[in-house]
């Protein structure tokens, strides 16, 4: 197995919609969810029972129609469902991402070894009453590893994780390269499967489309894409975070007038929403509704076809940062809930440094830029993706760039029409669109190889990865992620931000909070996210 960073791998367009949450669910499930093909049930909660016994209902802003299969989704939906259905040997707490045990009994005390043990909890059971043992976490970390398997979890483990083998049936050992203390947080994102469920030939498809068997606290038990999904207490789970609600429905609703009306008001069909707009705060909490913020990677980006002339050229997408009045964007379509990126890391981010080059609003370095590039009448189509919180930001870009002398047109596409865009290699000039690798963790490490890498899945999009700036920097991100010593990795890291912040081929432009709204006389134990979905883990009825 090769010692590099292997990245996202670059699949083709029907494997990255599935990676991404794009690609809609359209065949009917297994057996085990066949339940589900009849058509959605009511969203309403319906249930006779009141009390603590009632329903929790959820209004998720994100389709539930992505894939489902934990090795390889990014879908915000699937990812917060997945982790209130599986469970890893380690989880992480969804704020502080602290590791803490979930299917192991323990986290291990020696974080510079090269070799890890966990004994796996005694009594745990998938969902369909079957025994978790050493045999499926070894079948999940397999499949991860394989070469020739493209998961995006591989990204996350390949480049540090040499093996996984079974040393007896409730006992498992990692065998990494070298020390990699970072490594126990990403533990969360193997999630442990049944290796009888997902080994039957068609089981990974099943599991792309809502096929979901885990040992968690909860378990699925309607799946309706587009619709809304079901869970109910797991009477058998004996793990940490036991499931305080008997039973629960998330809805996916993703535009935001419908959202924000199902937890409002005197017919308030719900106790919980994420992605709340901005706009819809002072009315919400007004009506004794939390709503609370998350800052954090959330992020604004502009990705630049570097094959297209002239954003080959560093000074000409530096201009255009330079030119975006990014205080004005925070002030109003982010209503103050932003900054103004000034390194690819948000502030909060523990490997956070002021990069070298910040592109604070400037239009006459702007237009001097151009000139030293020779660039006159540019004309820019940027091509977008229409999450509302990203179309509320377009029309700045375009006054911007406008009072440059820079023709611009502002063409916001669903996120699948983009990205199929891309896919497919059509010619583009400029994306704009969305991005939190929060999601999967907060190491800078993570972070940055989701995004730069030679095998990476942006940078085939950028077209990047064979520039001989990039070869050099993918280079020092391999020997950071080497670097046993805490300070000496961050520095390193910090030193290759400042190459990313100046290269400014996918870059963000703002850092934005992500708003979560709640009935606080109804629930207790909520955190907001500072990336897209909910945890229930530590909540209760009031």
């Amino acid at each position: 197995m090769r010692d590099v960073i292997p990245d996202v791998p670059a699949p083709d367009r029907r494997a990255f919609l599935k990676y991404t949450g794009a690609l809609g669910a359209a065949a009917a499930l297994s057996s085990s969810l066949a339940a589900c093909s009849s058509g959605p049930e009511s969203t309403n909660d319906t249930g006779s029972e009141g009390g603590r016994n009632r329903t929790l209902t959820a209004v998720i802003g994100y389709g539930n129609d992505g894939s489902w299969d934990p090795t390889q989704t990014a879908s915000a939906f699937c990812m917060a469902a997945n982790n209130h259905i599986y469970e890893g040997l380690l989880d992480t707490d969804p704020i502080t991402r602290e590791p803490y045990a979930a299917l192991a009994t323990e986290v291990p005390k020696d974080t510079g070894s090269t070799s890890w043990r966990f004994t796996l909890r005694e009594g745990a059971k998938f969902h369909d009453g079957q025994p978790v043992t050493a045999d499926d976490v070894v079948f999940v970390f397999d499949r991860i590893l394989d070469p020739k398997t493209q998961t995006l979890a591989k990204g996350f483990f390949a480049s540090w994780l040499s093996e996984v083998r079974k040393v007896d049936a409730r006992t498992v050992e990692l065998v990494l390269k070298f020390p990699f203390p970072d490594g126990l947080s990403r533990l969360t994102l193997a999630k442990v499967m049944p290796r009888h469920v997902f080994s039957r030939p068609g089981a990974w498809d099943d599991a792309i489309k809502g096929l979901a068997v885990g040992s968690g606290p909860y378990r699925q038990t309607a799946h309706h894409p587009k619709s809304n999904t079901t869970f109910e207490a797991f009477a058998d789970y004996n793990g940490p975070r036991k499931a305080a609600f008997k039973k629960m429905n998330w809805l996916t609703i993703v535009d935001a007038a419908p959202r924000v009306a199902r937890i409002s008001g005197a017919d308030a069909g719900a106790q919980i929403a994420d992605n709340i707009p901005y706009a819809n705060i002072r009315q919400l909490t007004a009506s004794g509704l939390a709503v609370r913020g998350g800052a954090g990677m959330n992020n604004l980006f502009l990705m630049f076809n570097t094959k297209h002339k002239p954003f080959d050229d560093v000074r000409v997408r530096q201009a255009l940062h330079y030119a975006i009045d990014t205080g004005k964007m925070v002030e109003v379509a982010l209503k103050g809930h932003g900054k103004p990126s000034s390194s690819f890391l948000n502030e909060g981010n523990r490997a956070y440094r002021r990069a070298k080059t910040v592109y604070d609003y400037d239009p006459d370095k702007a237009k001097a830029l151009l000139k030293e590039a020779g660039v006159r009448g540019l004309r820019i189509d940027v091509l977008a993706v229409n999450v509302s919180w990203i179309v509320d930001c377009l029309p700045t870009i375009k006054s911007s760039w406008d009072a440059i002398g820079v023709q611009t047109t502002l063409s916001p596409q669903e996120t699948t029409a983009v990205f199929t865009k891309m896919d497919q290699k059509q010619d583009y000039q400029v994306v704009a669109a969305a991005s939190n690798p929060n999601q999967f963790g907060l190491d800078a490490d993570l972070i940055m190889h989701y995004n730069y890498g030679p095998q990476n899945l942006w940078m085939g999009y950028a077209r990047w990865a064979d520039n001989p700036v990039a070869r050099k920097l993918f280079t020092d991100m391999d020997r950071a992620t080497r670097e046993s010593d805490p300070a000496r990795k961050t520095a390193m890291v910090q030193d290759y931000i400042d190459v990313v912040a100046e290269q400014a081929v996918l870059y963000p432009v703002v850092h934005n909070e992500l708003m979560t709204a709640w009935n606080p006389r109804e629930l207790t134990g909520i955190r907001a996210q500072p990336y897209p979905g909910i945890n229930l883990l530590q909540a209760k009825w009031v």
